[in-house]
């Protein structure tokens, strides 16, 4: 149904009730019942848009990042950092140059058997607007691979960004690992065991630090009705929980959860926040009572950012030890 075709509609039955109505009152009162009909039918319409266009379509530009996306931004598509066809990121730089800007990969979520980065344009997106680069790659889905088979995928992304984005003549920019989701719990195992990006290169070090969104850091994936088949080759639960990976030198981390999330519960984010603050490293989990499981990565979109401020305290992160990591070294 197109936008011409509902306008028509709704001016047709407008004028219908004008004709047929000798009473005023009753013409403005069918007139809005009218637009309200109206709003009804564009309103399922656009939810129906969506959904098709965010979920059941993802190899497409979603919709969602198509309207909501901050703009102006450079984006490079379709970029290979491996050989597979899944080997591909996309990377959004601001409009003017900034010196030593901070690098963010961002792993989006799907129960790591679903997603297509060209979803999350809006991330990308916004974090350009701010002054950073964003990298958004795709990895290797179940049932093609099982666990650890899209974390070797997320190191050889890691790998590429450090060789062809974050080196310079006098250091490294820094980067930093940002997940949603199944996204959070593979960013916080490759902030939090070395083992992942050392067995890819073994000059990587770990990130600057870690921001999840909405993440399963703590619960069981080797037992799991929904994911126990993809994690059938871990050597053990705790190695496949963030945390229980964090060692003293770990990067700090910023995690947020949606009080009215049903999927993970807000113990992931605590334990997090506890096993990180035990060893010495600054953390801090943040709960909003107003979001679910998806509302954590939606308000990071611009109009959508007043429901919570997430993507303030996301750049304000970013920029403190960012900040911090260029005074020490």
């Amino acid at each position: 149904m197109s936008f011409s075709i509902l306008f028509v509609c709704l001016f047709d039955v407008v004028g219908v009730l004008n004709v047929t109505s000798g009473n005023c009152h009753l013409c403005v009162n069918s007139s809005i019942r009218a637009f309200s009909t109206f709003a009804c039918v564009f309103g399922c319409y656009f939810i129906m848009s969506f959904f098709r266009t965010f979920v059941a379509k993802p190899s497409k530009a979603s919709l969602f990042s198509a309207i909501f996306a901050d703009r102006p931004v450079q984006v490079e598509r379709d970029i290979a950092y491996g050989r597979h066809s899944r080997h591909f990121l996309d990377i959004y730089r601001p409009i003017e140059r900034v010196k030593n800007a901070p690098i963010v990969i961002f792993l989006y979520g799907g129960g790591w058997d679903s997603g297509e980065r060209q979803m999350y344009g809006f991330v990308g997106a916004a974090l350009a607007a701010s002054g950073f680069i964003a990298v958004i790659p795709d990895y290797r889905l179940y049932p093609e691979v099982v666990y650890p088979g899209y974390m070797k995928d997320a190191a050889l992304a890691y790998d590429w960004v450090v060789r062809n984005l974050a080196m310079r003549a006098d250091g490294r920019s820094r980067i930093f690992v940002m997940g949603h989701s199944a996204g959070a719990h593979m960013g916080a195992l490759l902030a939090y065991n070395h083992v992942y990006l050392q067995s890819q290169n073994p000059s990587l070090g770990l990130p600057d630090g870690f921001i999840g969104l909405s993440g399963p850091y703590a619960f069981d994936p080797t037992t799991h009705e929904l994911s126990k088949h993809i994690f059938v080759e871990a050597k053990s639960a705790a190695h496949v929980q963030p945390v229980h990976q964090v060692a003293k030198g770990a990067p700090p981390a910023l995690m947020f959860h949606g009080k009215k999330d049903p999927t993970v519960l807000w113990p992931n984010a605590l334990q997090m926040r506890d096993a990180l603050i035990a060893v010495g490293t600054p953390a801090e989990a943040i709960e909003y009572e107003n979001l679910d499981h998806i509302g954590p990565l939606l308000v990071l979109a611009k109009p959508m950012r007043w429901r919570a401020p997430v993507f303030e305290q996301v750049k304000g992160f970013i920029c403190r030890y960012s900040s911090k990591l260029d005074q020490v070294r």
